[in-house]
Parts: structure tokens; C-alpha cells; sequence
């Protein structure tokens, strides 16, 4: 059964959205949930965090958008069971111009999901760290967001507009989109400003701020490089303990809906 369409997002970039994505994808994946990983920013390195190389020949999001068909053969697996991935390449980054003008171009990617059914548990979306047609196609496909907070300085600093982007999608795209949670990112807990911004940034958003925190750990940073989730490459580690812990967090509102 489908239980959430999730896009990550923050117009603000180096927040660790990326390494968001890919993380607690892994981890519901090791919780037992079939995940679909769709990478939408044509950097693609949520695509390559997860060791997908998309050959030449191959189809990837581009071609699903472009044609909308192709959606089951552009879908790979990964190491991890449980965990696919729709992977994205660099020409993605040319799709706004070729879709200009198209009728109904925000909902392309919504219609190409609706070729999936219910096949997944989740789908995580990782948007671009911009305002685009692709993250538009995703605000409009998706139930809700989910949006890292780094704890550094500014770090309200863009949210605003990410806020008012949600807002449009909602009044004229999606009217059932919601924010499923802001997630404090980096945080170092002898660190008196990351203290001080993950009270802030409680205080602003109450019970929508995920009771996780992601720890700053240099095997988050490391692991990508080896197209790798952090629960693959160093289960131990800090960082695979709070991505469990968030993906434990995400797992028992919905286990809590279905009752």
C-alpha cells in the first residue's frame, strides 16, 4: 500500500537535502517498506549516492517526462533490497525549455505515477535546490515535504520563499499538499549556535520540526562517494542512527493513520 508521496526540498543549497533523500529512503527500505527514489535534480547526485550509472542506452526521467512512457523500464534496483531508483542525468537540465508551452506541464510527472499504482510504500522525491518546473512537478505530485534545516547561521534564511512556493502549489496545483516536517540537519551538540538555532527554529515551528536530528558526520559525507547510503557504508556511525531514527519516526505516524 502506498502511504506517502514525499518530496525533499529547501531553495536554500548545502543543507544536506540530497544526502536527506537518499538516507531515509535506505533507511525505510531496511524497515522493511518497497521505496522508489526518484531523482529530479539534474546534478543527479541522489542518483549517484545510490550507485545507479545510467548507461548510455537507458531510459531515466528525462525520457519519462519528455515522452511520459517508459516509467517501469527507467527504474532500476539498487544494493540495498527494496530500494529503486528513477535516476536522473545532466539532461534534465534542458527540460523546462523543451516543456515550455506544453499543456498541463505541471503535472507530467503526477501522471507518469499514476502508471505505478500502489507498487511502492513510499516515494521520496529529490528536488532541485531551486525553483523550477521539476520542482513543480514535484510539489504537485507529492502528498507532503519534508525540508532540511541546517544549524547554522541563517538557517530561516530561504525558507520564506520554499514556504510561499508551498503555498502557491497548494492554492493552485495541490491542495493536499502539506509539509510533513522540517528536519534539523548538522546539528554538533557542543556546538552553542546549533543549540541555539534548533531551539529557534522549534520555537518557530512546533510539532512540525521532527523530533530526529541529523548529527554532522563526516561517513554522511564520505558515503556518496562510494554510492553508498550511510546504513551500507558504516552501519555504526552516527549519521545511520539518526536516519533509523527518523525513518522509526515516519513509520509510527503511519502506523498510527492505518489504525
Amino acid at each position: 500500500m502506498l502511504k506517502r508521496i514525499m518530496a525533499v526540498a529547501n531553495q536554500k543549497g548545502g543543507v544536506g537535502k540530497t544526502t536527506s533523500a537518499i538516507n531515509v529512503s535506505a533507511a525505510l527500505a531496511m524497515a522493511g517498506e518497497k521505496v522508489l527514489f526518484i531523482d529530479i535534480d539534474p546534478q543527479s547526485n541522489g542518483t549517484s549516492g545510490l550507485g545507479v550509472k545510467p548507461k548510455k542506452s537507458a531510459k531515466t526521467l528525462y525520457d519519462v517526462m519528455l515522452y511520459e512512457k517508459m516509467f517501469a523500464e527507467a527504474i532500476v534496483p539498487t544494493e540495498l533490497p527494496n530500494l529503486f531508483v528513477l535516476p536522473a542525468e545532466a539532461d534534465l537540465f534542458g527540460l523546462d525549455i523543451e516543456m515550455m508551452g506544453r499543456e498541463g506541464r505541471e503535472f507530467i510527472l503526477k501522471k507518469c505515477l499514476k502508471v505505478l499504482g500502489e507498487s511502492y510504500n513510499f516515494i521520496v522525491i529529490d528536488c532541485p535546490p531551486s525553483l523550477t518546473l521539476l520542482t513543480v512537478n514535484a510539489l504537485t505530485s507529492a502528498d507532503s515535504v519534508l525540508v532540511p534545516v541546517q544549524c547554522q547561521y541563517y538557517a530561516l534564511e530561504g525558507l520564506s520563499q520554499l514556504l510561499k512556493t508551498i503555498d502557491m502549489c497548494v492554492e493552485g496545483l495541490n491542495p493536499h499538499l502539506a509539509i510533513e516536517g522540517f528536519l534539523l540537519t548538522m546539528y554538533e551538540k557542543d556546538n552553542e549556535l546549533a543549540t541555539h538555532v534548533v531551539k529557534e527554529v522549534r520555537d518557530h515551528f512546533k510539532d512540525k520540526v521532527f523530533r530526529s536530528v541529523i548529527q554532522r558526520d563526516p561517513y554522511l559525507s564520505e558515503a556518496p562517494g562510494f554510492g553508498k547510503p550511510v546504513t551500507m557504508y558504516q552501519m555504526r556511525s552516527v549519521g545511520a542512527e539518526n536516519y533509523i531514527e527518523l525513518a522509526q519516526e515516519l513509520l509510527g505516524r503511519y502506523s498510527l493513520l492505518e489504525v
